[in-house]
């Protein structure tokens, strides 16, 4: 088939993707089955030809694991020296181990063309600007830097699980699956499971001591085999995805048959379930992926409900099979299969046989014919499924008569009857010297009316009375349907086709307009509800804008049910409700049970339990039954309708979505709750072990000294010793404290009970505890005498300053200067603590304020531990009193902590002296 001009839509969204595209680096992924197939030494062959050509390539970081061959290929290259970074584990109490890292600032800084980095999947150090190395990549390619790079298959996110199952290793290290879509080019790098156990017998992919346990574990041959052939169709789908948009690009209609795509036409007849079967395992024998399309045509918009619940219980089966399901609208079904064929590259369509007569066929048209004709390069299988099933005729056809008498209506044929009648006192009586071939067209015209506001079944009727009014009133003789003139027999023939005609256009195209508006209505629907259920943050609010949707559209009471606790597994639980819940007794509620039990849809208009009096669907998503959608419709007829019925189940698809995706947030988050109660525990328990252990060591030595040895110790001695248990003492008072300080903050159980004062005497509260230490090195207070006052906890705040000035004192060496300073800005009074020390670096500043945390000591001389709760409480009473604090880079060295407090208007009037001599005695 010919090429034919891109669709405009099309046209666009390549162009977003171009526009997306620019000025972005290409990325180039080598891709492989397993470590060890040599996609490193594959990746720098590449990167080696491209120097030799003058391409400005760049290594940023590959991990060589000791191969003396793919050291040997970095000769060279230029090399980009990597970042260090000193890690202390989860406790941060660990010996610092020192780790590398790519430096992604000093390779944005070089910009090369191309950017060798090694292992996409890697993740970083803590304390690196991302998480995950794929994040660096991003990028380097949103600055215009080519990259090179390399993956093995079970690292892709969606083949996770895949992986685990097959070589009972769960890979902790993903790539989200759109950044490998999204690559420029994909080369594969692949070797047979037996060449690759032999370089690994060989020493050439781990250490020897790693060899024995790697071939008895992921490096089985099975595994490698059934990793190969994953990594091998991964490749193919990212070439297959290729292809496509180079078509959709180039307006290509023609299949190519490069990988078998199969679509089955989903349609109401009782065999269409083994027809999708069939389909499927067609599919399975060609290794193709399976597509199930069910068309709406105005023809079949009005089915009956046994038909309605047939098409979308085969919908349902052909995804449980694991096919693609598609429902589409249209006035010529086969057309929009092909349609749909072409624009998925499928090769091959399975289709039912009809039952049709060929007098029927011959009278209303064939769709097997109609697609086959159509097709063009595409092969149409038309089978019979192998169905024992029989629908009872004479209730489906009954249903079908009862349905079409239900949309009979004697008005709409009196209505066309009198459209003639309008077009015969016309012609009469106000237009009587008109042509005979005017008045034609008044009826014709009277035709297209009818057919735009009656419908088909009038306008037929109007074309035929229309020409027999036309020949008994105005053709000669007149009132009388003898004909005098034989060429009066065409124009009665040509009158009646062309309003026949008019009648199927006219109501073809109104049909066609009322399917736009559908669906274009549930589309806006669609789009409402999924909108809302994105900004849901737990179930209830999800169940919330659920029924809620569902009440509105459906005209209907809707209600969310869970399962019932374990211990009444025979119950449901109604999570939220819109509209009336008394419908929902016990009977229903067992309805709703053995939905959720089974899986299926239950109640009016299914086979199952249809004397409920509700329809009750299962939200089913990819980790199982989340629940059931209930609703009772007003009106039965409307709910029950086809494209109504399709949009409760894709309503109901993206409730459980919505559901799993809320349960996935609530587990991770409990899940990181319980990891930072985890680390917490372990923390305050090493602080127990270490920081608080240490004093108690030293006041019970000094105690215990005392009291053997006190009468013989020197006067001096029992002094220093006395002084030790009440320093130590205090220390321990001072750890204790902050304990319980911090649990009151993180509880919120702080009450402030504020009074206006000054700076200075919050100042000189928070340093009477350090007047000893401060007294042997250089220390400066700047405060002005006309500082405003703050309303402030005056128990509360000169615990900030006793801690910044305890924090300097422990991590800066003897002599080294500290200084106070504060000053009046924009409404609020700014308080300054700097020190000379060694400073922290910018890693250390953004967690200084953490719990638990602890800074180096190694550059200070001072032996006093801590738990790393100081600054955190600094934190939280700065906060509590609506201020900030913030730690920066002192200059020229050191560190200075800031912290605000609001300045409150009107300030209190103080007394001055004389003022309160004056002031009588009460």
């Amino acid at each position: 088939m010919p090429n034919r001009r891109p669709d405009p839509a099309e046209l666009l969204s390549r162009a977003e993707r171009e526009e997306k595209r620019a000025g972005r680096g290409r990325l180039k992924v080598f891709f492989g089955a397993a470590p060890g197939v040599g996609k490193t030494y594959t990746m720098l062959g590449a990167a080696q030809r491209l120097a030799r050509d003058g391409v400005d390539v760049v290594i940023g970081l590959v991990e060589t694991h000791g191969r003396a061959e793919t050291e040997g290929m970095l000769l060279g290259l230029d090399i980009l020296p990597r970042r260090t970074v000193e890690y202390r584990g989860q406790d941060g109490q660990s010996t610092p181990v020192t780790l590398s890292e790519f430096d992604l600032d000093a390779a944005l800084a070089r910009k090369p063309e191309i950017l060798v980095v090694d292992e996409l999947a890697h993740t970083n150090s803590p304390g690196s600007r991302f998480d995950k190395r794929w994040q660096d990549i991003q990028e380097l390619l949103k600055a215009g830097i080519g990259v090179y790079t390399t993956l093995n298959v079970q690292h892709i996110e969606s083949l996770n699980d895949v992986v685990a199952q097959i070589t009972g290793v769960q890979v902790r290290e993903t790539v989200p699956d759109a950044v490998v879509e999204e690559a420029d080019e994909i080369e594969l790098v692949d070797l047979p499971p037996d060449v690759l156990l032999d370089r690994l017998k060989a020493g050439r992919v781990y250490v020897p001591e790693s060899i024995e346990h790697a071939i008895g574990s992921f490096f089985r041959k099975g595994n490698l085999t059934a990793l190969r052939e994953l990594a091998l169709r991964r490749t193919a789908e990212w070439v297959d995805g290729q292809m496509r948009q180079y078509k959709e690009g180039h307006g290509i209609r023609a299949v190519w048959p490069a990988a078998e795509r199969i679509l089955v036409a989903v349609s109401p007849s009782p065999a269409s379930g083994k027809i999708v079967r069939a389909a499927k395992r067609m599919a399975a024998g060609l290794h193709a992926h399976l597509i199930a399309a069910y068309v709406e045509t105005p023809r079949t918009a009005h089915l009956s409900p046994a038909d309605r619940d047939r098409v979308v219980q085969t919908l349902r089966l052909a995804e449980s099979l694991g096919a693609e399901t598609a429902s589409l609208s249209g006035p010529d079904a086969a057309a929009e299969l092909v349609s749909l064929a072409r624009s998925r590259n499928v090769s091959k369509i399975v289709v039912g046989k009809t039952g049709r007569s060929r007098f029927r066929e011959a009278l209303f048209g064939s769709f097997v014919s109609n697609l086959i004709r159509t097709s063009g390069d595409i092969d149409v299988y038309v089978i019979r499924g192998d169905s024992d099933e029989r629908a009872p005729r004479p209730d489906g056809m009954g249903a079908r008569l009862q349905w079409k008498r239900h949309r009979f209506s004697p008005m709409l044929y009196l209505g066309a009857i009198g459209v003639v009648l309008l077009g015969t006192l016309l012609g009469k009586f106000v237009l009587p010297r008109l042509e005979l071939a005017n008045i034609a067209m008044v009826y014709l015209a009277g035709v297209v009316v009818a057919a735009v506001w009656l419908g088909r079944g009038p306008s037929v009727v109007a074309a035929v009375l229309g020409v027999a009014a036309f020949d008994y009133f105005f053709v000669p003789p007149q009132l009388t349907f003898v004909i005098a003139d034989a060429q009066y027999l065409l124009t009665f023939a040509v009158m009646l086709a062309v309003g026949l005609l008019i009648a199927n256009l006219t109501t073809r195209l109104r049909d066609l307009a009322d399917a736009a508006r559908d669906r274009e209505r549930r589309t806006s629907l669609l789009y409402a509800m999924s909108r809302e259920l994105a900004a849901a943050r737990d179930r209830r609010e999800v169940a919330t804008v659920a029924v809620q949707h569902v009440h509105d559209t459906f005209e209907c009471d809707a209600s969310l049910l869970l399962p019932g606790p374990l211990d009444a597994p025979a119950s449901v639980e109604i999570l939220s409700t819109a509209g009336s819940p008394d419908w929902l007794d016990d009977r229903e509620k067992g309805v709703a049970r053995w939905t959720f039990d089974h899986g299926k849809p239950a109640g009016l208009g299914t086979n199952a339990l249809p004397a409920a009096a509700g329809r009750y669907q299962p939200l089913v998503a990819s980790q199982g039954k989340v629940g059931v959608l209930a609703a009772r419709p007003r009106n039965t007829a409307s709910l029950l309708a086809t494209s109504q019925l399709l949009l409760l189940d894709t309503f109901a698809n993206q409730i459980a979505l919505a559901l799993e995706r809320v349960s996935l947030i609530e587990g991770s988050q409990s899940a990181r709750i319980e990891v930072e109660s985890e680390r917490m525990r372990s923390a305050l328990l090493s602080s127990v072990s270490h920081d608080l252990r240490t004093p108690l060591a030293t006041i019970a030595g000094a105690a215990s000294t005392l009291q053997q040895s006190g009468a013989a110790l020197d006067k001096s001695t029992q002094t220093e010793l006395i002084d030790s248990i009440v320093h130590e003492a205090e220390r321990l008072n001072d750890l204790i404290a902050n304990l319980v300080f911090a649990t009151r903050l993180e509880s919120g159980g702080v009450d402030l009970h504020r009074e206006w004062t000054t700076v200075e005497e919050l100042v000189g509260a928070g340093l009477a505890r350090h007047r000893d230490a401060l007294a042997a090195r250089p220390f400066k207070i700047t405060i002005p005498a006309d500082l405003p006052l703050v309303r402030v906890d005056n128990a509360m705040l000169p615990q900030v300053v006793h801690n910044l000035i305890d924090n300097a004192l422990r991590y800066t060496p003897p002599g080294t200067p500290i200084g106070i300073a504060a000053w009046a800005a924009d409404a609020q009074v700014v308080v300054k603590i700097e020190d000379e020390g060694p400073g922290l670096s910018q890693e250390e500043m953004s967690k200084v304020f953490q719990r638990f945390y602890r800074g180096r000591t190694a550059q200070t001389s001072q032996t006093r531990g801590g738990i790393g709760l100081g600054l955190t409480i600094c934190e939280g009473i700065i906060k509590a009193h609506g201020g900030r604090i913030r730690a920066e880079a002192n200059k020229p060295r050191g560190v200075a902590f800031y912290f605000t407090l609001p300045v409150e208007r009107p300030q209190p009037v103080i007394p001055t002296e004389a003022q309160e001599v004056a002031q009588p005695a009460p």
